[in-house]
Parts: structure tokens; sequence; C-alpha cells
């Protein structure tokens, strides 16, 4: 891997101006899942133009670093922040209207990157190394750039995700998510045939899974399962079920994929995914850190658990570090014909960050007290 040097100089702070141009030039940037290297390379430029080391790697990622404190830098922590580059289908023309901004992928999430790398650059009080990364594939199944960077950097001090909490408002966490597909064919008969059809045993694959969950299920709990059918197609002799089920932390995943496979007569299931659910408590470090710096913009900080699923999860799987999310915008205008973010709290959320970042490296005690070690961290 190739290895990034290490800039101890104090780079310029970015001002209103500067966020909401590199918000809108990102905005600017066709960005769907697979097709991100366009806007990761306007995010090195713009990284290496606020005095960040900054590269596309393996995956596609972009992924900045900076280090402050001169040879103290070695003894302050390591905190990483990522956020998504890609965005669903769907165009919102970019356009700044009555103090709001429109694009696709404002509020989910080039609105949450964007304030983590002008946050990164101001954050000048802060000893010791930031890395943020522009993630590939978020919304995909896989989420490929946050696996990677899970495999390939060394585990840092602390995490943050970037993904729209509102500027005043952090997650503690998010449900898990399994995707489950059943397949099954059957020789061609009548329809008058008592014999089961495949489409037949599609639905009745559907409906187990139902049954299973039991009648609490639903997306209105962060505490219980809510499935959902994809899709389901097929005919009489050959169907296909494509199925999620967002699950709460503990959930036997194991066990339903095996309960329901005992159920189905015929065909074959199979567990495409799984990633398990995640959450911190309000005492964890940076929901401390997140928390206090709202505070000191003069409003109540908030918290709250999502029932989707973020890069949150993927990392939890092998990170056992503080982490929360958080980032500016509205998570109900994500995926939606009127995606916008409100300007002022997206500087807003700039401010926070930052406000963090120098809390963070106040009260964390770095993993790594090997010189040499810390001076690689974020690089492997």
């Amino acid at each position: 891997m190739t290895q990034l040097s290490v800039c101890t100089a104090l780079p310029p702070r970015p001002n209103e101006s500067f966020a909401v141009g590199l918000l809108r030039r990102m905005l600017e940037i066709p960005s769907l899942s697979y097709e991100e290297r366009p806007l990761a390379e306007l995010l090195v430029r713009s990284m290496r133009e606020l005095g960040f080391d900054a590269r596309v790697d393996e995956a596609g990622n972009a992924v900045g670093e900076i280090v402050r404190g001169g040879t103290r830098a070695v003894d302050g922590p390591t905190v990483m922040l990522l956020g998504h580059m890609d965005t669903v289908s769907g165009e919102v023309p970019v356009q700044a209207r009555d103090g709001l901004l429109y694009g696709r992928g404002a509020v989910d999430a080039k609105g949450p990157l964007a304030a983590m790398i002008c946050a990164a650059a101001a954050a000048d009080r802060f000893r010791g190394r930031i890395v943020v990364v522009g993630a590939v594939e978020e919304e995909t199944v896989l989420s490929r750039g946050a696996a990677h960077i899970g495999r390939t950097h060394r585990q840092p001090d602390a995490l943050v995700i970037g993904e729209p909490s509102g500027w005043d408002t952090a997650v503690l966490g998010y449900k898990g998510k399994l995707d489950l597909v059943y397949e099954v064919e059957v020789p061609a008969t009548h329809g008058s045939n008592p014999d089961p059809k495949a489409s037949e045993l599609a639905a009745a694959c559907w409906a187990q899974l139902l049954d299973l969950l039991g009648p609490d299920a639903g997306h209105g709990s962060f505490d219980r399962p809510g499935p959902t059918l994809e899709s389901i197609t097929g005919d009489l002799t050959s169907a296909r079920v494509e199925m999620s089920v967002r699950v709460p932390p503990g959930f036997d995943h194991d066990g339903l994929v095996s309960r329901l496979s005992e159920r189905l007569p015929q065909g074959r299931l199979d567990l495409v995914n799984a990633v398990r659910a995640v959450r911190v408590g309000r005492t964890d470090p940076v929901v401390r850190a997140l928390s206090a710096a709202i505070r000191r913009q003069g409003v109540r900080p908030g918290a709250k658990v999502k029932t989707a699923t973020s890069d949150m999860n993927t990392l939890a799987e092998g990170w056992r570090i503080p982490m929360a999310t958080y980032g500016p915008g509205d998570s109900k205008l994500d995926h939606s014909d009127q995606e916008h973010i409100v300007l002022s709290d997206y500087l807003s959320a700039i401010k926070v960050l930052t406000d963090a970042l120098h809390e963070l490296s106040d009260t964390l005690r770095p993993a790594a007290s090997d010189p040499t070690e810390a001076h690689h961290r974020g690089q492997r």
C-alpha cells in the first residue's frame, strides 16, 4: 500500500465561502455507486489544498490525513471521520434558494462528508492525527469502501461516521440487516394440479418469514425486527424472492435462517449478506464530545437510534472503539426528489465537529504507545 507522508504544518482554515463552495462542487459531480471516481479526485484535490496528505486508495476511497502538534503529534490520538461519496439514482438540480442548497446527496451524505473535511482542516488545536475518508459503495449491500478501510487501516482511537443526524443530534446506533434470497423451481404442470407451483412457494416463503418474526415485527421500533419484501418474481415453474430484515442488537441471525429453511419444503434459501446491529451509550467518548460541542452552540443536544444501517455497522464489526454518527441534514429527505440541506445547519455542524475534535484530542488516550506505531497509525 502506498504510504502517506506526515504533514505537520498548519493548513489554512476554510471559511464559510469555501465550505459552501466545496459542498456545491461535490453536488455538481454525479456519484452513483460504482461511479465515485470523479468525486474522489475532487476531494483529494480539495483536501490537498487544505493541507492534507490525500490520495485515492485501492478501493476508490478518497483518503486524507492531517497531523498536528509537531513532535507531540505521535502522543496524540488518531480520529477517523468517514462519510460516503456515493448516492442513489435520481437527478435533483443543484441550486441555492432561500438559504437551502439542493442536490442529490446534499443530505445523504455529501453534506456530512463536506462538513468533516472542513472541520478537520479547521481543528487547529487538535494534537494527533485526523483521517478523513470519503467511502465508496455505502448505498450497496456490501459497503465495500468501509469494509476496505476496516481491513487495511490500523484501528483509530475514535470514529465518527458522517450521516444526516441533524446538526444538534448524535446517532447512537443502527439496526443490523439480513439480506435473504429464496429461489425455487418445480416441474411444469397444469394450473389446476394440486402440487404447489413455484409462485405459490415463493409467496409462502414470505408468509413463513412473517410468521417467524411474529406480529410485533415492523420498522417502527429499534428493538424489533423489521421485514421488507424487496422483490418477488416468477411463474408456475420458477420463482425468486428477495427479502431483507432489519434486526436489533443481539438478534440470532443464524437461528432465523435455520428455522426459515426448515419451513421451506423445496427450493434454496441463501443468506446473501448479514450486518449486525450497533449501539453505543450516551457516555461513549465520541457522543460526549459531540454533545458538549452542540451544547456550546447554545442548544440542548439530542441523541437517537436509527432503524436503517450505515458504515457504522460495517466498521463496528471489527473495531471496538468509541464511535458515533453525526452530520447535518434531515434524514427524511434521504433519496427524495426534494433533497436539500439548510446551509446554516451545515455551517453549524462544521463548528460542532471542529469543537468535538479539539475535545477528543484532549481526552482520548492513544492506543499505541510506541512512537513508530503511532507514526504509522491509519496507514496500514
